[in-house]
């Protein structure tokens, strides 16, 4: 832990590095003035950066309250990765053909979504709670919810092959809970807002807008967010299942998954008991790090990628980073990049170098390395990845 902010009349502020922009910094500052905030304050994170209300890369252990707009419209957003029997050298040596393999089988983009008789069926438990959570609220209910199990969407979100320092060659991807989760969170976060400006509840920012808990409000929240939660872990099940079945149709040795790292959240938001409490924690770009835990911590797909364990450090709330995190916006990005930084930068991996992924170039993101050296006392590392293929969802 790199410093402690604690001022007067609000909760300490736990930061894990000395990079924090100023936005940012006000964004904790606000958290930590909020009464429901656990005594043990607020956890900031190595790749913390600006976000909506709340940053990104941020621990938030509430008391009785929980704030939709610090969990997200990405709900369930998380991280899989397995290991495969093969080695570097079982690999063709053009991987454009399992790039372009992947592409046609795994829906792509924002609105990616299979045909009908082709999706993967989704377990029966998850349609039936759907059915009743938007009985009741009618305005989350998403037609495409079914057909959009087992696709990545866009921004961020990735497929990625991978080798690690053994020549092992790892499966690692990145989605959540896609058009259905995006409107459960919009929803609420809505529904929270309106909530303060009935009871006349004034926010040092509005998108801290929250849910006491043993409310209607509340119940109906966790209800569905953990739904969002259980959909994007299949999700990325689903997602996983068809890039191991289009790297078989262009690799000639056979395989099998040999270990699953993790299948994870890193936006969402569980009970759990800190410091004798029972907390809701909201891990807003972080992991759980529990001693033992294995996670997942990726770099951007010019940089390495890591499994890590856990070390189980209650000052974090048993938490580390989710990633690199960005060091500026995806128009910054553009404005400050061109498709040839992007062919440089990426030289060594087969992925897209065009202009629709220059805001996802890994000059616009932290270096990994110093964000891990900020969280030798969160993780232990046990594997380091290095990206040769990456499909985005642009």
């Amino acid at each position: 832990m790199k410093q402690v902010i604690n001022k007067q009349g609000s909760r300490p502020i736990k930061i894990w590095t000395d990079d924090v922009e100023a936005t940012a910094l006000q964004q904790l500052k606000n958290l930590a003035q909020l009464p429901f905030i656990a005594p043990n304050g607020v956890v900031c994170m190595p790749d913390v950066h600006a976000g909506i209300g709340a940053t990104v890369g941020t621990v938030i252990a509430t008391d009785k309250a929980i704030i939709p707009a610090a969990v997200g419209v990405d709900i369930g957003c998380g991280m899989n990765a397995v290991r495969l029997s093969l080695k570097a050298s079982d690999l063709p040596d053009s991987l454009a053909a399992i790039r372009h393999q992947i592409e046609r089988d795994v829906p792509l983009g924002a609105g990616g979504k299979h045909k009908a008789d082709r999706a993967p069926e989704i377990p029966k438990d998850l349609h039936h709670r759907y059915t009743h959570i938007t009985n009741k609220h009618s305005k989350i209910f998403n037609k495409n919810a079914d057909i959009q199990l087992g696709t990545l969407g866009s921004g961020n979100h990735f497929i990625e092959i991978c080798l690690d320092e053994n020549q092992d060659v790892w499966v690692m991807l990145h989605s959540g809970s896609r058009g259905a989760g995006n409107l459960i969170g919009r929803y609420f976060i809505e529904k929270a807002k309106r909530r303060m400006e009935q009871y006349f509840i004034s926010l040092p920012d509005g998108d801290l807008a929250y849910f006491p808990e043993d409310t209607d409000d509340f119940n109906d929240y966790v209800e569905a967010v953990q739904w969002a939660q259980d959909y994007a872990f299949e999700n990325r099940r689903a997602m996983m299942s068809a890039v191991i079945a289009a790297m078989r149709r262009h690799i000639s040795a056979e395989f099998t998954v040999t270990e699953e790292a993790i299948n994870c959240h890193h936006n969402y938001v569980e009970q759990e008991t800190h410091f004798g409490r029972n907390l809701w924690v909201t891990r807003k770009g972080a992991i759980r790090a529990q001693e033992g835990d294995l996670g997942i911590i990726p770099g951007s797909m010019g940089q390495r990628s890591y499994i890590v364990r856990g070390k189980g450090n209650p000052e974090s709330y048993c938490s580390c980073s989710h990633g690199a995190g960005r060091k500026m916006s995806r128009t910054a990005a553009r404005k400050t990049f061109t498709v040839a930084d992007l062919k440089a930068q990426t030289q060594d991996v087969e992925c897209r170098k065009d202009a629709a992924v220059l805001d996802e170039i890994p000059g616009a993101y932290k270096s990994i390395d110093e964000v891990m050296a900020n969280q030798t006392d969160l993780v232990d590392v046990v594997h380091t990845l290095k990206q040769v293929l990456c499909v985005k969802g642009a």
